[in-house]
């Protein structure tokens, strides 16, 4: 079995743990058991019928809006404990949203890569990151006005596809009261859906903030991918490969999703979890 097909297999029993609470999915209820107290590695919407964790992005906003909170030692801790030990390995292989992304990527479409535009992109989910993540909760909390999820109620995608629609779907109620927001989203989500078609993961890119967090660790973290000088060529194969158009795996833009180990065919790339200080 190659490596794309392992990968997937990883990412749907990801998504199927994360999510396990199935006959929410038909009663059109959130799971609200002890379990939600702790994050899902992933980005996975906390009102999702299945979902039996919390998203961290949630999980943030509501610590920028009330940063007194005792939740805010954990969510900071798993986030840091994650980012230092995996990097972005969540988003290669563990993140729900991801995985319908790469399906969406396979449709066979003309496909869009290489392009000088999409390295201006990839700021935006810094910028999502600090200002619809941090900043304007936090605002609106110093303000004394009362604080809303600004990511999750007005931009997130996966939120659309893993909660607000079977929650419509299942809930008569919940239908009846929807409107210009929804509708928003809606077409947030298709675009997202849209692209997804022509290029590779392009919310984890260029609007994830979670990916944004994670990335900062890539240069640090324990769990790298590791080249061997000795068997490298220099030949190009494994940035050819990188779908996110990464210079080298620890780049903040890498994934991990071990495409360049994969395509390399001297085999001088490989999982590791010692730093590699060998110049990439």
């Amino acid at each position: 079995m190659d490596n794309g097909r392992k990968r997937k297999l990883v990412q749907a029993a990801a998504a199927l743990l994360m999510n396990g609470n199935l006959p929410g999915f038909f009663q059109g209820r959130i799971y609200q058991g002890g379990l939600k107290k702790f994050c899902a590695p992933g980005l996975n919407c906390y009102s999702c019928p299945g979902a039996l964790g919390a998203c961290p992005i949630g999980s943030l906003q509501a610590l920028a809006a009330n940063p007194r909170t005792l939740v805010s030692f954990y969510v900071c801790g798993f986030l840091l404990i994650t980012g230092v030990l995996t990097g972005r390995f969540l988003c290669g292989f563990l993140c729900p949203f991801g995985l319908a992304q790469d399906l969406l990527y396979k449709i066979p479409l003309k496909k869009w890569r290489r392009k000088r535009v999409f390295r201006w992109l990839a700021w935006g989910k810094y910028i999502a990151l600090a200002v619809f993540v941090a900043g304007v909760p936090a605002g609106l909390a110093l303000a004394g006005e009362i604080s809303v999820p600004v990511f999750c109620k007005y931009i997130c995608p996966a939120g659309t596809l893993g909660a607000g629609i079977p929650l419509a779907m299942a809930n008569e109620s919940i239908r009846g009261a929807l409107g210009w927001l929804f509708a928003w989203k809606l077409a947030v989500l298709a675009l997202v859906i849209l692209l997804s078609m022509k290029l590779f993961r392009p919310f984890c890119r260029f609007l994830c903030p979670l990916g944004a967090l994670l990335s900062l660790f890539n240069r640090v973290s324990l769990l790298r991918i590791k080249t061997d000088g000795a068997r490298c060529d220099s030949c190009g194969k494994c940035r050819n490969a990188c779908r996110v158009e990464a210079p080298h795996p620890d780049h903040r833009e890498c994934v991990r999703c071990g495409a360049c180990a994969a395509g390399c065919p001297k085999r001088a790339m490989r999982w590791s979890i010692k730093q590699d200080r060998q110049k990439q």
